[in-house]
Parts: C-alpha cells; structure tokens; sequence
C-alpha cells in the first residue's frame, strides 16, 4: 500500500541526545595479528546463485581461511576510517581471549602453551597509531584462557597488563575495556576447559575491580553478551525460550557480580548467514525477507529488551551494541551490497529513538559484512551510507511523528551541520509501491538506491554513482533541491534536511 509521510518544519518533541560516536566498528583481533576468519564470498554466491553444503554449525572450519595481518597504515584504509569521523574502534573477537603479548619477542612468535597466537609490541603499536590517526577512541578485551588460568583458578593480570601499561606509555591509553568476547557461548569462546558460567562471573569481577584500581580512566563494558532478545525468529523473551535464556542468557553473566560495569555491552544480529544456516535454520533470514516489517524490526526488538536487563542491572548506564552486522558467520551474501543499507539505516535510526549509546560495526574492513572491501579497502554501499549519517543527522533525537510501517520506516534528528531545522531519514521497505512526502518548503534530498536493484555492489545518490575517483577522492555527496512533493520509489532510503 503506497504511503503518505508529512514532514514538518518545527514544533517536535525533542527525545535524547545520542552519543556522536554511535557509528563505531571493530577491527578483529584476528585482523591484527593474521589469522582465520570468514572465507569470501564469491561473485556468483554475491548476486545470490551460489548453494550452500547442509553442514552444521560446529563444522564450520571448513567455511574459515587464514588472512595475513591488516595493513593499518594503508593510505585509503585510513582515509576512509578518517571521513567516517570519530568513532570507537574495538580490537576484540574470540581471537583475543587465546592471543599472548609477545611485546619482548621472546617466543619468535610461536604461541606459548595455553594460547593460540600471539601479537607483537609492533602489530599493537600499529593499532595504537591507527586509532591516534582516525581521532578514535579504543575498547578492547582481554586474554582469558589456559595460557592464563585453569577454569577453577581465578583470572591472573599479568598479561593483560602489559596491554594496559603499553598504551598508557604511548600515550593511546585504552579507554574501555570488556573482560571476554561473548562469554555466554562458553564452549567456542577460547576461555579454560570446564569453565563455568559461575568462573566467568567470579573473573569478571576479579578484571574489573583491577581495571578500576590500576585504570580507573577506563571504562568497564559488559559482558559482551549474545543471543538475547531475538536471534532470527526466535524471541528469547517468550515461552521456553525465556526459561533457557534464563540459563544461559545475558543475565546468568550478571546475577552474582559485585564490581560495579559503566557500559552495558551486547551483541546483535539479525540471524545468522547462509554458510551457517543449515545448523541453526531458525535463525536464517532470506534475502527476500530483508525489507519485511519483522526482519527490520529485530535491532529495535533487541534493543527494547537489553535496555530492560540494563536498567535491572546497570541503571543509568549506556547501551553499546560492540558487534552487529546482518549476520553472524561473517555476513550474508548480501552483506557487502545495497541490500544491507536499509538494516544498516534503520538499525541506526531505531537505536537512537531506543537508548543512547553505541553501535559497533563487524567490521570495518574484513570479510564480507566490512564497510571497505578486505583487501583493496574500496567502499561498499554501507560505507556511503554511514558517511551520510554521520554528516547528515544531528546528536537531538526527535520524535518524527509517524508510526512506523511498510513504506514509511521514518527517523528525525537535528542537523548534522547545527543550523536550525531538521534531518529526515525516509526509508521505502516496500518493494512494490511508491512513498510520496510532502514538503513544508525548500529542502534537500538525497535518495540511496541500487545501481543494479537491490542486490546491487554499487549503490547511487540520487542517481549518481558511488564510487571512489582519483587519488581516493570521495564522490559528490551533495543533495538535491526539492521542494512541494517528493516520490520515493520503492527500496529507496532517502535523507531529507530542511
């Protein structure tokens, strides 16, 4: 059914402020220092013909490949992260908590007997620099496996120190910091052997009254938790669902702590990819599904239901989100298409009515679901996308008036640019009928679409092409004139500022 939205001009309720650094990313510990990570995907797979093996999820290897170490001094890798603005940048993953400091060179970069891999003084020097050099701001995780501590011992400091002393010295220090990456799935996460649920909480507390003696300038974020609220389909809040939840979820890690966290940290994505489908075929969203009500509505369900263990456990505290992206499993096929921009979008504008915090993108330059391709750092549609955002849409959330439905998913901030009046995103989910907007007066638009439909690697502005011109210069990212009327065709996501 085509939809009528009215935009207006002044008289808004005003909702929150929103954190200026809400569009974050994470750069993988297992990008730092070479590792696996997500195989990817190929053209075929990418226009959407490729097939799937009906493998499980814990066999998974087969769908993994070894990458050498991110270049953090590329010149277009950090001209790109620079427009994006300041940000956070988090350096974490299942990676980290099995990573050794090798700062003294002492193994020769064999990883000691407990740990996995190792990173050296210069590969975190090169991500200290990084962050120095995009004026960001840094969140980490630490080691916690049997390199460090048998599952019945508590957690020992000694590696995680030389972290912490290290960035201090350099004068990058680390600004937050989680104890463990996603410590409710316990049997992948790299923590000891028999390492219960009880441990984690009894460490936890151990890291965080140490960060807040030793560092009391960072924060303690946690506990980096997933599957809550909805994975997929499924809605972890109802039914038997709630009762496992219960058991495993977010809250399991928080019942029982006595040092107190600043941040409330989680994990969201929509479902998992289809590489991973077959073992977990509930949590699977197909492509044609994207622009439905329930798919768009799954980051606002999670956020409504974190916001409610946060206020139970952690009241006052900011919601971050340190990973999302459309799907675990290193993202869909569509991931690194237009796609994804209207989850991307939405995601944002449906957060900042929610809460004030953080979003964390996985990631910003790996595998398919990065914001910049893997190896050459070219952008892909949700970079242009996250651009706009960040220099369209103000810190002032307003209330846009419209309830959002199919064809008029709408989101009102301030303007980026701090002069009276509004920003506007309009984002047409419906793929059959046209949104019609009516103006109060002069405004500029700017209308995202897929060169090629909505599978499409090249996304337009309003009718433009999006792609990067000579020396790396960004293309013209101006908006357009309008005035009266406007048409938004369908699966467009459009920016309107008056």
């Amino acid at each position: 059914m085509a939809q009528n939205v009215k935009i207006r001009a002044g008289g808004l309720q005003a909702i929150r402020s929103v954190d200026p650094r809400l569009v974050s990313y994470n750069v993988e510990m297992t990008e730092v220092t070479g590792g696996t990570f997500w195989k990817a995907y190929t053209p075929e797979e990418i226009a959407g013909n490729g097939k799937f093996p009906a493998i499980g999820i814990f066999k998974k290897g087969s769908l993994m490949q070894v990458y050498p170490p991110i270049d953090l001094t590329n010149p277009r890798l950090r001209k790109m992260a620079k427009e994006i603005g300041p940000v956070w940048v988090r350096v974490s993953g299942t990676w980290s908590t099995k990573t050794y400091y090798d700062f003294d060179g002492e193994t020769n970069g064999t990883a000691p007997a407990g740990f996995q891999n190792v990173l050296t003084k210069a590969q975190w020097l090169g991500v200290l620099d990084f962050v120095r050099e995009v004026g960001g701001k840094l969140l980490v995780s630490v080691a916690n496996c049997e390199g460090i501590h048998s599952a019945h011992e508590p957690w020992q400091p000694e590696q995680a120190k030389k972290l912490f002393d290290l960035s201090r010295a350099y004068g990058v220090p680390i600004d937050a910091a989680e104890f463990m990456n996603e410590p409710n799935m316990l049997s992948g996460s790299g923590a000891p052997k028999g390492y219960t649920f009880d441990d984690y909480i009894r460490d936890q507390d151990i890291f965080n009254k140490w960060l807040h003696e030793n560092y009391p300038e960072t924060l303690a974020v946690g506990p980096c938790s997933v599957g809550g609220g909805q994975m997929g389909r499924m809605k972890m809040e109802e039914g038997l669902l709630k009762i496992i939840g219960r058991k495993v979820g977010t809250e399991r890690l928080l019942k029982g702590a006595k040092e107190p966290m600043e941040v409330f940290s989680y994990h969201y994505y929509n479902g998992v990819s289809e590489r991973i489908a077959a073992g977990m075929p509930f949590v699977h969203w197909k492509a044609e599904e994207v622009p439905s009500e329930a798919y768009l509505d799954a980051a606002g369900y999670c956020a409504r239901a974190a916001a409610k263990v946060r206020d139970q456990y952690m009241p006052g505290a900011q919601l971050w989100v340190t990973e999302s992206g459309d799907a675990g499993g290193g993202g869909d096929t569509w991931a690194s298409t237009y796609l994804d921009v209207l989850r991307t979008l939405n995601e944002l504008g449906s957060f900042a009515v929610i809460s004030d915090g953080v979003i964390f993108h996985n990631t910003l330059a790996s595998s398919d679901y990065g914001w910049l391709h893997h190896s050459t750092f070219e952008p892909r549609p949700n970079y242009f996308a996250v651009l706009l955002w960040n220099r369209l849409m103000g810190a002032t959330v307003y209330d846009a008036g419209e309830p959002i439905r199919e064809g008029a998913h709408v989101y009102c901030h301030s303007r980026r640019d701090g002069r009276e009046g509004y920003a506007y995103l309009i984002i047409n989910n419906s793929m059959t009928d046209t949104t019609t907007v009516e103006l109060p007066g002069d405004a500029v638009r700017y209308t995202l679409a897929g060169r090629d439909g909505m599978r499409s690697a090249v996304m337009t502005l309003n009718g433009r092409e999006l792609a990067l011109g000579e020396g790396d210069t960004l293309p013209d990212l101006s908006g357009e004139r309008v005035s009266g009327r406007v048409e938004l065709a369908p699966g467009t996501c459009t920016f309107i500022i008056i």
